[in-house]
């Protein structure tokens, strides 16, 4: 994890600003690797068109959806709650973690506080956000945990990076140092702060959202990003063991880590882990290609059917096609130019009539999901920056 200088930020939104007009721009993948281009909306890679006409159209009605959907304050509504076994138990609410997802879709987008289409939208994220900070740091309303947190604080430092002011500032800030104080022995991160045990699930979440607060020069220490590091690589499951049969997942809790009482893994765990490493720093490695190997599997990946009847889906994807970008097409196979047109088609499938997606957390949050992960292509976020 580099810091981002301040001029890297201001040559960052001037590039986002060159690609809100007409006319070509492209980005190069490493320093040999094939180009991606930009015409407009059209972004083709490998001289294939990436976001089609019917994802960009996919794109466009789940935007207008989510712009008619936000609150007077700013918020967005769906259910904020847990897991319980296979169900999602909670309540509606003004959620602060969907609302920094959708904040994200807009950015994606290139809406930023005040500019843009969803302009107007994106302001209403940040204010309400900010509102939502609580004495001890943690981003918080209603009953909402750990998860919300770092996806509001993610959205925080993306919007800082395009739009900073003194009052974004120190709200970032303390959501950091929330971030970093929560880390407990194992390295990881859990539900509420001051847990004694992690899951790779919460610790993903809190990862990227120090990656991008310390990529728009917000002091995160070494030693935090160290000890995550070492937690996620205890969570791989190594050929060889006991557990080959899960080799290359990754586990949800690395204390139950041993042979006779083994933790689960899946998809999502599994993108899960293979994203914060990558957000962490770390660019190579067996937990890197065995962790892509899984994820890449058929046998591995969620079907269809289950965005709309799971409260995982969206998620496990989420951090699956960052994942596969980040890998490019440099390593074992060309997983980006075979994962996203895959994974692009499905989703666009999946949505419905009046421009919405749908899953057990609710429309807002499985929309925003949807739409971020089509407008990766995009490159507006230094998030998904390789």
């Amino acid at each position: 994890m580099r810091p981002r200088s301040a001029l890297r930020s201001a040559l960052y939104s001037a590039c986002a600003c060159a690609l809100l007009t007409p006319g070509l721009a492209s980005a190069q993948e490493g320093d040999s690797g094939p180009r991606t281009e930009r015409d407009g909306d059209r972004v083709v890679f490998r001289n294939k068109v990436e976001v089609t006409p019917a994802a960009r159209l996919a794109i466009r009605r789940g935007l207008e959806f989510l712009g008619r959907r936000q609150e007077k304050n700013g918020a967005y509504v769906d259910g904020i709650g847990r897991k319980v076994n296979n169900r999602y138990m909670n309540e509606k609410g003004d959620h602060v973690g969907v609302t920094g997802l959708v904040g994200m879709a807009f950015l994606s987008n290139g809406s930023t506080p005040g500019r843009g289409p969803y302009g107007k939208q994106v302001k209403g994220c940040v204010d309400f956000i900010l509102t939502k900070i609580t004495p001890n740091g943690m981003v918080k309303n209603g009953g909402s945990r750990m998860y919300s947190h770092a996806f509001a604080t993610l959205f925080l430092a993306e919007v800082y990076g395009m739009d900073p002011s003194a009052k974004l500032r120190k709200g970032l800030q303390r959501a950091v140092n929330l971030i970093v104080s929560a880390q407990n022995e194992q390295g990881g991160w859990r539900y509420m702060p001051a847990a004694k045990d992690s899951d790779i699930s919460i610790s993903v979440c809190q990862v990227q959202a120090l990656r991008a607060a310390r990529n728009v020069g917000v002091r995160v220490p070494s030693a935090t990003i160290d000890r995550a590091i070492e937690y996620v690589r205890k969570s791989y499951i190594r050929p060889g063991t006991a557990h080959h049969r899960q080799a290359g997942g990754f586990w949800y809790q690395v204390y139950e880590n041993h042979r006779y009482r083994p933790s689960r893994t899946s998809f999502a765990l599994t993108a899960a882990g293979v994203t914060a490493l990558y957000g962490a720093g770390i660019y190579d490695g067996e937990e890197l290609r065995g962790g892509l190997r899984y994820l890449f599997s058929m046998r591995n990946r969620p079907p269809a059917h289950e965005m709309r009847t799971t409260f995982d889906y969206f998620y496990g994807h989420y951090y699956a096609v960052q994942a596969f970008f980040q890998a490019g097409d440099g390593g074992e196979r060309p997983y980006w130019s075979m994962w996203y047109p895959w994974i692009r088609d499905q989703i666009v499938m999946g949505q419905q009539p009046d421009g919405r997606w749908q899953d057990l957390v609710g429309p807002n949050y499985a929309t925003a999901m949807s739409c971020v992960i089509l407008q990766i292509p995009y490159r507006y976020l230094p998030i998904f920056e390789r």
